[in-house]
C-alpha cells in the first residue's frame, strides 16, 4: 500500500522559511518523480515544484528562486524548503508520487499559514 505522509507546516510570519517533508512507504522511492503541490484557499490545486527520479528539479515560475525541492532516496523522503514565506504561500501543501507505469500518489497534505 502506498502512503505518503507530509510534515513540517505550521505557522509562519512573513519573510519565514519553513522545510517540509515527505514520507513515502509502499513503493520503490528511486525510480518515481516526487512533486508538490499546494491548495491556496478559494483556488484550485497547483503544481509548484517536481524532482525527477534521477534528481532533477523543476519549480512553476511564481515559485522559483524561493522554493527548493529535493530528494534523499536513502531514506525515502522528498522536501520543500521555502524561504521568504508571503501570505498568499498559504495553502495545503500536498505531495505526490508519479511513475508512468505504476500511476500517481498523493499525500493527505500539510499546511502552512503565513501571517503576522
Amino acid at each position: 500500500q502506498v502512503q505518503l505522509v507530509e510534515s513540517g507546516g505550521g505557522l509562519v510570519q512573513p519573510g519565514g522559511s519553513l522545510r517540509l517533508s515527505c514520507a513515502t512507504s509502499g513503493i520503490v522511492f528511486n525510480i518515481w518523480d516526487m512533486g508538490w503541490w499546494r491548495q491556496r484557499p478559494g483556488k484550485q490545486r497547483e503544481w509548484v515544484a517536481g524532482i525527477t527520479s534521477l534528481g532533477v528539479a523543476n519549480y512553476d515560475d511564481s515559485v522559483k528562486g524561493r522554493f527548493t525541492i529535493t530528494r534523499d532516496n536513502a531514506r525515502k523522503l522528498v522536501y520543500l524548503e521555502i524561504n521568504n514565506l508571503k501570505p498568499e504561500d498559504t495553502a495545503a501543501y500536498l505531495c505526490t508520487a508519479y511513475h508512468a507505469r505504476l500511476g500517481n500518489a498523493w499525500g493527505q497534505g500539510t499546511q502552512v499559514t503565513v501571517s503576522s
